[in-house]
């Protein structure tokens, strides 16, 4: 059996922007997805889910490696099991976290030979193919790990603080909300394409408040990047509830992670106000989890083949 394992991922700057060859950055952050496979008679998928065969209904992501990789390297059968700490629609990168990790987990299966970049590349033409539109960002952050500016891929200092994640547990369809975007985009370019970019730059402002730990102005910013997602119709009550009470129990800064619409929102907290921050989103109706960056991305966590 092998065993990998690939980390979520949150944005500080330049959702739905990123889409648009804007600037970005994007942190992997310390919650994974674990992958296990080994040889079967058939193909097994099993997770939280249920158990399946191919099933593009419940397993999409997993069932599109599966039959991707046979094209490339044909094999009988494989079972594989899949645990997440990572909530799914959430806007935290589930979906590239199980891809990379299943990708991963048969690169060292059949000793396919894959780098990380054709990882990445290999995972984000999956992600692509179910969701009809997506950006190469979830899927090289949770395969190199650490803090990276899209889309020059440039590694940044990662952030010394806490990152507090408030979970709306409303489902947020990425697919959808980026189509909702770009049908704006198209009605009314003159106002959403500048918004957009204004997105982007508050990205590359960012890039230097990190690289001089500069946490409240980094929050300033990100207080900003907000108030443009809502402009772009991707914010919900539930996001706004726990994004005004993080700001007033001391975070730097907080908005959407993600594509909005439900899902999460991320808090930048120094470590003695993590708690209270914690706390207070619960109390609104949140589920708080306190993380971190990690410098760790896809990686192999056993293999006795």
């Amino acid at each position: 059996m092998i065993t990998c394992s690939a980390p979520a991922k949150v944005y500080l700057f330049g959702e739905h922007a990123v889409v648009y060859n804007e600037s970005a950055i994007c942190c992997a952050i310390n919650i994974r997805t674990r992958v296990n496979i080994e040889y079967s008679e058939n193909i097994v998928i099993n997770s939280s889910l249920g158990t399946t065969g191919i099933d593009y209904e419940i397993h999409p992501y997993v069932s599109a490696v599966v039959e991707k990789i046979r094209k490339k390297s044909p094999y009988r059968g494989v079972s594989i099991s899949i645990e997440s700490d990572i909530p799914v629609g959430s806007g935290l990168g589930s979906s590239a976290a199980v891809v990379v990790a299943t990708i991963c987990a048969f690169n060292n299966l059949l000793k396919l030979g894959m780098d990380k970049e054709s990882i990445a590349s290999f995972g984000h033409s999956i992600e692509k193919e179910i969701q009809g539109a997506a950006s190469a960002t979830d899927t090289y952050v949770s395969t190199m790990g650490g803090t990276i500016a899209i889309p020059r891929r440039r590694h940044l200092k990662n952030p010394l603080c806490n990152l507090v994640i408030g979970n709306t547990n409303v489902f947020s369809s990425t697919g959808q909300l980026v189509a909702k975007v770009a049908s704006l985009k198209n009605i009314y370019p003159e106002v959403i394409t500048p918004i957009l970019s204004t997105i982007g730059k508050t990205s590359l402002r960012g890039e230097r408040l990190l690289e001089n730990e500069d946490y409240r102005a980094l929050g300033e910013l990100m207080n900003v990047n907000q108030g443009l997602l809502e402009a772009i119709g991707v914010g919900c009550d539930e996001l706004s509830r726990l994004i005004h009470s993080s700001r007033a129990a001391g975070a730097f800064g907080a908005k959407i992670t993600g594509a909005g619409g439900g899902g999460c929102m991320l808090a930048l907290a120094d470590n003695e106000n993590s708690d209270t921050i914690s706390r207070e989103i619960k109390n609104v109706g949140g589920i708080p989890i306190i993380t971190g960056v990690t410098d760790s991305g896809v990686r192999v966590d056993f293999d006795n083949e």
